[in-house]
């Protein structure tokens, strides 16, 4: 019967002398095992590793060959029996061997730490490390936003966050304090809750995440169903024709700072493009007078004609090195091109928080942001009758209805037509 026994001479022992002990070393299993020192020391060079025996080159000063071999021969068998009998009386081999191997002293018991299983939140890190080869880097922005709201809430419930943990139960008290509890930090400014959509995006990439782990096998099965996405519509602004051209031809010759932030906005405005791809445009995407670009998020190619201001902002201005900024900043900068426009008309914005209601009034210059530039070709082009596929085309909608909740024309045309019909009656 094979033992996972063996005798070893390791070179970290070496004493002034040269020599190191020979060991016997058992391994009862991966995570225990032991050393027990033999009578036998040689310098290490003189151990052959493959036949676990003593060189026949060894200098006589350390003693015959033939007899050292004898002795540790004996001391082997002698730690096989013991373990053997240890194993047949239901015994710990290793204890067993500590108290009877008396042909030297036992040097160490190496126990190594038992392996700790990954809590919840280091499965977030390597969902998020392999999903970061597969989608976009916004795409981890949002699994890490759900992975900090989660611990948000750990730390409310003063109790870890596990697998098991999650149940109707936990969906429903964790909708409720993202809804009303959480506070999140905005530029200084305290805000306790989250909007829906925010909600149920951490809700969904939660769902993803566990779907990912079964799939896996790395936690059992378990329906997940009970995870609603909540969302609602948003309510959010545009800018006409009219609005496009007086940040156009603004004067920011006092504001030369706001400029890049301005020409790029009147950019977004005129193609249709998301941030992620107005704010990159290359030389090499113009061909013949058209802009082909490979869309950031969908990876579709679109076209889109160029016209005369985007020409003279691209080419004349930038030549076509158009300037380099964030997200969060362009959004904070062109709230103030807009205030400098003069678009500040009172706007209310009505939205959800749980089962209220909440309206907020701010001027519209308030509500603009790097997303106002494509609903504002999309809800621009519509209302000029462009047809609905070709904007489509450009602005990436899979459904016609999802186009139209998107842009939220159809009131505008049909009040525009109402106040036509209106116009031809007789006045009061």
């Amino acid at each position: 019967m094979s033992l996972p026994i063996k005798l070893i001479c390791k070179k970290s022992k070496v004493r002034k002398d040269g020599s190191a002990p020979i060991f016997i070393q058992y391994c009862h299993s991966s995570e225990k095992r032991t050393l027990l020192k033999t009578d036998v020391s040689i310098p290490p060079i003189y151990w052959n590793r493959k036949s676990s025996k003593i060189s026949k080159d060894l200098p006589i000063m350390y003693g015959k060959v033939e007899e050292l071999e004898t002795l540790l021969r004996g001391q082997f068998r002698k730690a096989e029996d013991l373990v053997l009998k240890a194993q047949h009386s239901g015994q710990d081999p290793i204890v067993f061997l500590k108290a009877h191997f008396h042909a030297g002293e036992i040097v160490e018991t190496i126990e190594p730490k038992p392996v700790r299983e990954k809590d919840f939140f280091e499965h977030i890190d390597d969902y998020m490390k392999s999903k970061s080869k597969v989608v976009k880097p916004v795409t981890i922005t949002v699994i890490r936003s759900m992975s900090h709201h989660l611990k948000c809430y750990q730390e409310f419930l003063k109790k870890p966050i596990t697998f098991e943990s999650i149940d109707i139960q936990f969906y429903e008290d964790f909708v409720y304090f993202l809804t009303h509890k959480i506070e999140m930090q905005r530029r200084k400014t305290p805000i306790i809750g989250l909007r829906i959509n925010t909600i149920g995006k951490t809700i969904k990439y939660l769902k993803n995440f566990l779907l990912d782990r079964m799939r896996k096998k790395i936690i059992p099965f378990f329906d997940v169903s009970f995870l609603k996405v909540i969302n609602e519509e948003v309510d959010a602004i545009y800018l006409g024709w009219k609005e496009i051209a007086k940040i156009y031809h603004l004067d920011l010759s006092e504001h030369t700072h706001l400029e890049k932030y301005r020409d790029l906005f009147v950019v977004g405005c005129l193609t249709g493009f998301r941030f992620s791809d107005y704010s990159e445009l290359r030389p090499e995407e113009i061909r013949d007078g058209m802009l082909h670009v490979i869309q950031e998020k969908t990876k579709a190619i679109v076209v889109v004609p160029m016209r005369p201001e985007i020409q003279k902002i691209l080419i004349g201005k930038y030549n076509m090195q158009m300037p380099q900024t964030t997200n969060p900043e362009f959004n904070r900068y062109i709230k103030e091109v807009a205030k400098l426009a003069g678009l500040d008309t009172p706007i209310k914005i009505v939205h959800k928080k749980g089962n209220q209601t909440i309206a907020e009034i701010r001027p519209k210059y308030a509500w603009v942001c790097s997303h106002t530039c494509r609903r504002s070709f999309c809800t621009n082009e519509y209302l000029e009758s462009t047809p609905i596929d070709l904007i489509m085309a450009i602005s990436g909608h899979k459904t016609e209805k999802s186009f139209r909740r998107y842009v939220k024309a159809t009131q505008v045309q049909q009040a525009m037509k109402i106040k036509d019909l209106w116009l031809k009656r007789e006045l009061l």
